[in-house]
């Protein structure tokens, strides 16, 4: 059991572990501690639903139906380059900082909520790790297929967690206005380029 627990933790966290537009938001909503709860737990219930999927063997309708990430990937590029352009603006034009004391205005849940599930639903990327490529490699596991998943499971709750809660450690550092441009800025840089390669796959 414990073998095949911590084969899905190590390649849950090697795919997850990366830089892209969910870590980047979940980073983000951490720093300014804006309904981090409900955003990690869409991140992290979302991963375990298209895992049980993949383990599931539902990876072979999408192979089947190539046309569904092409247009997932129109969605998602589109929608990544125009929140791209929208942190470009906070970055070149916000004096924004966050109170030390934490009294920072929240930003609505809603939109929070509405976000996060698109850049965790229309990126055609998510289907392929942990659909595809973490169902085939289940496969491997054979009746043990389900503790890997479990394993892959943990492994998105622990970093997303980790992400989400742990980035109220960097609050200091952001209470300088040249702290947000940067990050809007690296955030702006990273969801456009994201949205490029998007729109790129979904048209070739």
């Amino acid at each position: 059991m414990l073998t095949p627990v911590l084969a899905g933790l190590g390649t849950g966290l090697s795919l997850i572990v990366a830089i892209g537009a969910q870590n980047a938001f979940v980073l983000r909503q951490g720093i300014r501690r804006e309904h981090v709860l409900p955003v990690v737990a869409i991140c992290a219930v979302s991963d375990a639903v298209l895992i049980a999927l993949g383990v599931g063997g539902v990876g072979g309708v999408i192979q089947l139906w190539p046309g569904a990430l092409s247009l997932v990937g129109w969605a998602g590029g589109l929608f990544l380059i125009c929140y791209g352009l929208l942190a470009a603006r906070r970055a070149l034009r916000s004096t924004a900082q966050l109170d030390p004391e934490g009294s920072s205005a929240a930003g609505s849940l809603r939109v929070a909520v509405l976000t996060c599930l698109a850049f965790t639903w229309l990126n055609p990327h998510v289907y392929l790790d942990t659909v595809l490529l973490l169902g085939t490699v289940a496969t491997g596991w054979g009746a043990a297929r389900w503790w890997f998943a479990a394993g892959a499971v943990t492994a998105s709750a622990l970093w997303f967690g980790g992400l989400g809660f742990g980035a109220r450690l960097l609050r200091g550092f952001f209470t300088r206005p040249s702290s947000w441009r940067l990050l809007d800025g690296l955030i702006a840089a990273t969801m456009t380029a994201l949205g490029a390669v998007l729109l790129t796959g979904a048209t070739g």
